[in-house]
């Protein structure tokens, strides 16, 4: 009872603020995506901090990096606002829809790098339309759709299936192996995935589609990743591997975006697996409503455009 009663005492709004510091690396621009002022956003800090008994991050001059407590609730945040989310939905079908609601189901790459550029033109161009986005691992995007739980993904082409889904590319995706400066493949402009198999890994956690990807191309040459740590961010893991500790794997928009809050070495990584796409899927686009078929064709009229590291 003590414990439901000191979870009630939580604010939501801190715990979001939490999770866009966290992202960010940055008090000041956690507190700009809450609109609030940097001070408000130390104070509500703070006051998360008294109420775990627990320091949640490490400041440093060019940032901050998260304690053991703070990786601990992370991860419980992120269930505890996704079901916020969840039951946020489900009430609205008790309200009055006056508006059309479409759901795009996406990994998290889609989600944090391509989405947030692209959807605000269009849901200014469409008044009266209301976008979900249910992030979801690619391999369970792919059940949904083939099972008619969805009508629209952008999945990794790792994971295409071979049938029963039709898929067109909305995006080079590749993949960027990423080291400290100072690490001995720091200088080399791109590598073999076979040539970093024995270096210490900060990864994702472990049911992340990306990383179960990598982990299945190391088993196909008969070797087993070694993790130093595993974090639930590409923020998180971009922090850790400019500090020295390990290497990592990232999707390449991630990496040049990435370099601009954390000082770490991008190396491309070759071979057809790390030139991985995003793709949009469907069972048919043909047989998507009216307004699913607009959407669709919205996102493929504007594909984002090609970077290089």
């Amino acid at each position: 009872m003590i414990l439901i009663e000191s979870l009630m005492r939580l604010d939501f709004f801190d715990l979001q603020l939490f999770l866009h510091v966290v992202d960010t690396g940055s008090f000041t621009k956690g507190a700009q995506r809450c609109a609030i002022s940097l001070q408000a956003a130390s104070e509500r800090i703070k006051r998360l901090e008294q109420h775990f008994h627990s320091a949640l991050f490490i400041r440093h001059a060019t940032g901050v990096e998260l304690t053991l407590a703070g990786q601990t609730l992370l991860q419980h945040a992120q269930q505890l606002i996704t079901g916020l989310h969840a039951l946020e939905q489900d009430m609205q079908t008790f309200q009055r829809q006056t508006t059309q609601q479409l759901t795009l189901w996406c990994n998290s790459s889609a989600q944090s790098e391509y989405l947030p550029m692209l959807l605000p033109k269009y849901l200014i161009e469409h008044a009266q339309l209301q976008i979900e986005l249910h992030e979801a691992e690619s391999h369970d995007i792919i059940a949904a759709l083939q099972k008619g739980q969805a009508d629209l993904g952008l999945i990794s082409s790792f994971f295409a299936p071979n049938d029963g889904l039709e898929t067109q590319v909305f995006a080079e995706d590749p993949l960027m192996f990423i080291c400290a400066p100072n690490h001995p493949f720091a200088q080399l402009q791109q590598l073999d995935f076979a040539a970093i198999l024995k270096e210490d890994f900060i990864g994702l956690l472990a049911h992340h589609s990306l990383q179960q990807s990598i982990e299945t191309q190391a088993k196909r040459l008969h070797q087993q990743l070694h993790y130093r740590l595993r974090l639930p961010s590409f923020s998180a893991i971009a922090q850790v591997v400019a500090n020295g500790v390990g290497v990592a794997i990232i999707p390449l928009r991630a990496a040049v975006h990435l370099q601009k809050l954390h000082q770490f070495s991008s190396i491309a990584l070759t071979g057809a697996w790390a030139n991985r796409k995003l793709l949009l899927a469907a069972r048919d686009f043909s047989d998507l409503s009216p307004h699913y078929q607009d959407f669709a064709q919205f996102l493929m009229d504007h594909q984002p455009t090609s970077i290089k590291p």
